[in-house]
């Protein structure tokens, strides 16, 4: 197992023993995420980049995450999603080559089944039996999943949620059987109600930057990104980011390849945020720090990238600035579009928060970000399948007929030989 060394709070540098604190930095507060590292030193000589492994899912790469051998994990496949390369999608952006990694092909749904899969799972092995997130959807699916799945049926699972959230992720929840809060109010207010009862009940909280280990599980989708392509990194990774912990987890994983001589770089990384909901993109284009970030009023159609004070802004913002990286903004309307385009030339079916990495990449090309000799993959973290009214809006048409041949070949302006 990958024996946690330290724990170091991403905004002072201030390091922590196992167990000395819990979620975030007790001198930064909210703002001091916290990383999660190992003896690079002594893994390096423990472990072989090409050992074979059979197991096709996250545990994959057990022995680079925080559990014990011998601890039970929830038994859904989460992980070892597909990945393509798709030289349509590349003409398209003007790039040299691109890759499309579906994580929406998780059990529930969402990349977000790998942090909620190792939250879980250090909740069994530490004896814990409640687990709480607040989330806009997607997050809030994946614990309620992966929660049912444990065997003891002992798990419970607290969710608190935006009332305003899509139907469809609430109901998933509810067929889960968690127990869901309706918070009339914003994702932000939804994560500080958790945080408070969570603290004060003494629950696991699961919430998304928080909790230091949501981005260990989130990064074995970057494990899986340089295995995949045989461990040659991309020039460029771009993914979605609302609180910014995918991103954080994604530069921890080839951070922690990068450190084991596994990889000879890491990627560019590039976050895309929704027009309405950037502020990342503010604090990066104006070279403030994220303590000195301020909340702000959001107002966006995709849900699972909508934050007025992303909650690992410190290690968002470090991702993208330590790999010269950048982050995008593009408006709702580029989003929507972004849903059938997308589909049409992959046939990847997104959610907008999703989707808007294919329009945040075009930008990217647009202003120069991007070079046409560059090999980009696209992290897409969530199946189109959790915002049907969304892509209902994004497309129109379908030939309506009397059910009859002369009826389908004039609709289809087809000839008779």
């Amino acid at each position: 197992m990958a024996v946690v060394l330290k724990l170091k709070c991403s905004v002072c540098d201030r390091e922590y023993a196992p167990g000395e604190v819990e979620y975030t930095c007790p001198v930064c507060g909210d703002v001091g995420t916290l990383d999660v590292l190992y003896d690079y030193e002594t893994l390096r000589v423990e472990l072989e980049r090409d050992t074979p492994r059979s197991e096709r899912s996250m545990w994959r790469y057990r022995d680079l995450l925080p559990l014990k051998p011998e601890s039970e994990v929830p038994p859904l496949r989460v992980g070892g999603t597909p990945m393509f390369h798709s030289p349509r999608l590349s003409a398209d952006l003007g790039v040299a080559e691109a890759w499309v990694k579906d994580d929406g092909q998780n059990p529930t749904g969402s990349l977000k089944d790998r942090a909620s899969a190792l939250i879980v799972a250090r909740a069994l092995e530490a004896g814990i039996d409640t687990v709480s997130t607040a989330s806009t959807g997607n997050a809030a699916a994946a614990l309620s999943g992966i929660g049912a799945s444990v065997q003891s049926g002992k798990m419970r699972i607290i969710i608190f949620v935006p009332a305003s959230a899509p139907e469809a992720k609430i109901a998933q929840l509810l067929v889960y059987g968690a127990e869901v809060i309706l918070v009339d109010g914003t994702y932000d207010q939804a994560f500080d109600l958790c945080k408070d009862v969570c603290i004060e009940q003494g629950w696991y909280c699961r919430n998304t930057g928080m909790n230091p280990y949501t981005a260990e599980g989130k990064k074995t989708a970057a494990y899986e990104i340089a295995e995949q392509l045989g461990w040659n990194v991309p020039d460029v990774v771009a993914v979605g980011v609302g609180d910014g912990n995918i991103i954080a987890g994604v530069y921890k994983g080839f951070y922690d390849l990068y450190q084991l001589g596994w990889i000879q770089r890491i990627p560019r990384l590039i976050g895309v945020q929704a027009l309405g909901s950037s502020p990342l993109v503010d604090a990066w284009q104006r070279g403030i720090s994220a303590a000195d970030m301020q909340p702000i009023e959001v107002h966006t159609i995709a849900d699972s990238i909508s934050a007025g004070l992303p909650r690992d802004r410190a290690r968002a913002l470090r991702a993208v600035r330590q790999t010269n990286g950048a982050f995008v903004a593009v408006p709702d309307d580029e989003i929507i579009a972004a849903i059938p385009a997308l589909a049409r030339l992959t046939g990847v079916f997104s959610e907008p928060s999703s989707a808007a990495v294919y329009a945040g990449l075009k930008r990217a090309v647009q202003l120069g970000l991007i070079r046409s000799d560059e090999r980009v993959t696209l992290l897409l973290t969530g199946t189109g399948l959790k915002d049907i009214r969304r892509a209902q809006q994004s497309v129109s048409g379908g030939l309506r007929v009397s059910p009859n041949l002369d009826s389908v070949r004039r609709a289809l302006q087809l000839e008779v030989s």
